[in-house]
């Protein structure tokens, strides 16, 4: 079965360990508010959050489940930075602007820390993150990032780990070095956006869950419809993520759903599980096509990778992630496998976020591109701001350039596939 595009929450770690949360009701009739957000995810949960705090009429509408879509199945990894250098972002946006946007992702991590310790959110955060190298070239890549945040940006706390320290580190033969980040980080992402969710109805928003959008009509006062009802306001913030389809045309060509895959061990032993990462850190090679792993709250080997565009699950998950976890970790060779799940993540073509408008009062923010668990509850906010009046910061993240995925709909996703046929034999080079 597809854990994908099931309806409910994907048979994975996460609903399992999941945190209480109440099922919502749909929508059903007409509704009138100040903003309607689109999407119960992290960003439209923040969103909500910031914009009920400051007295906004909000509704969200959720076309499945409060975090049903990447938000509550992602890796769980709290990146600080890009998906690409701050060098390469400069001469996108200038310098003064890539310098606000590395000040805003630093933010996103301080917002993150202080909305988890003002609403009590139970997520497992933790703090420390590895970058491991496999080869001398990827090696001489990560003492070049460190070197270029350092110049660029001031960033500091990086730190080049030897093989021996990264052996000692992370319990595996496989690799000949790391980077290690004290400011990044993991959680559990479905336990965060439903803490999330809660501090926004606690605040005073509306979350309609199975009530997806279907159309907006755009104008002064949008309204925006579901199958059973509809709800006209002044505002539209859009959430969807990968999970936009057909909403929006005129922005959906510009990102691309990209299916990503995650098993999850029985619990290991004490012993066992420090063995495996000795400080409790996110890890994440950088391959290409990478994999990422962590330890669960119960000591879990949380392990993920693969790719695939089509939105088809890999036959056999569990024997397929559970032979390349085992290739980087042969202790782990008769722990079971308890689950294995997936889920859509948008990337934009250039790999940066794309925030914007559409009209004057639809904003939207997505194609977060493998760093989202830090930087949607930053785009929530900054749309927030946007709604009411601020937009300066929110408009930053406008001012990066981006174009529609080459080949339309029918052909975008065989020309990605021959593009990443490329990479994954660099990434063996």
């Amino acid at each position: 079965m597809s854990t994908i595009h099931n309806d409910r929450h994907a048979d994975s770690y996460y609903a399992a360990s999941a945190n209480p949360a109440p099922e919502r009701a749909k929508l059903e009739g007409e509704v009138s508010c100040d903003v309607c957000v689109i999407g119960a995810g992290i960003t439209g949960s923040s969103a909500a959050l910031h914009l009920a705090e400051q007295g906004y009429n909000v509704v969200v509408l959720e076309g499945r489940q409060v975090g049903w879509g990447a938000s509550g199945r992602n890796g769980g990894q709290a990146i600080i930075g890009y998906n690409k250098g701050i060098r390469d972002i400069a001469g996108l946006v200038g310098r003064d602007d890539a310098q606000k946007l590395w000040d805003l992702g630093l933010e996103s991590k301080k917002l993150l820390t202080e909305t988890v310790e003002k609403h009590n959110i139970q997520c497992d955060l933790k703090w420390g993150h590895l970058m491991m190298a496999i080869k001398p070239r990827q090696f001489r890549e990560l003492e070049e990032t460190k070197e270029e945040l350092e110049t660029e940006t001031g960033y500091q706390g990086l730190q080049m780990l030897s093989k021996a320290e990264a052996r000692d580190r992370v319990g595996s033969d496989k690799y000949i070095g790391a980077l290690y980040d004290p400011e990044s980080g993991h959680l559990h992402p479905l336990n965060y956006t439903l803490g999330l969710a809660a501090a926004a109805e606690a605040a005073g928003a509306k979350i309609y869950e199975n009530s997806p959008a279907t159309h907006i009509q755009e104008g002064a006062a949008p309204v925006i419809t579901t199958p059973s009802g509809s709800v006209r306001c002044k505002h539209v913030i859009m959430c969807a993520n990968a999970y936009l389809e057909k909403l929006e045309p005129r922005i959906s060509s510009k990102i691309m759903p990209v299916g990503t895959f995650i098993i999850a061990t029985e619990p290991l032993d004490d012993a066992m599980a420090k063995s495996l990462i000795r400080d409790d850190e996110g890890v994440v090679d950088i391959n290409f096509v990478l994999n990422y792993w962590r330890l669960s709250a119960d000591k879990r080997m949380l392990f993920g990778g693969r790719v695939s565009y089509s939105g088809l699950v890999p036959f056999d998950l569990k024997a397929t992630m559970g032979n390349t976890m085992r290739n980087i970790y042969p202790q782990l060779q008769d722990a079971r496998i308890d689950y294995a799940w997936g889920g859509n993540v948008a990337i934009t073509v250039n790999r940066l976020p794309h925030f914007g408008r559409v009209g004057k009062n639809i904003y939207f923010a997505h194609g977060f591109s493998g760093h989202g668990v830090l930087f949607t509850g930053l785009a929530g906010k900054l749309m927030a701001e946007a709604v009411q009046g601020t937009a300066e910061r929110f408009d930053v993240f406008t001012r990066i350039p981006h174009m529609s995925f080459p080949g339309g709909a029918l052909m975008r996703k065989p020309a990605l596939v021959a593009a990443m046929a490329y990479f994954k034999l660099r990434d063996l080079l």
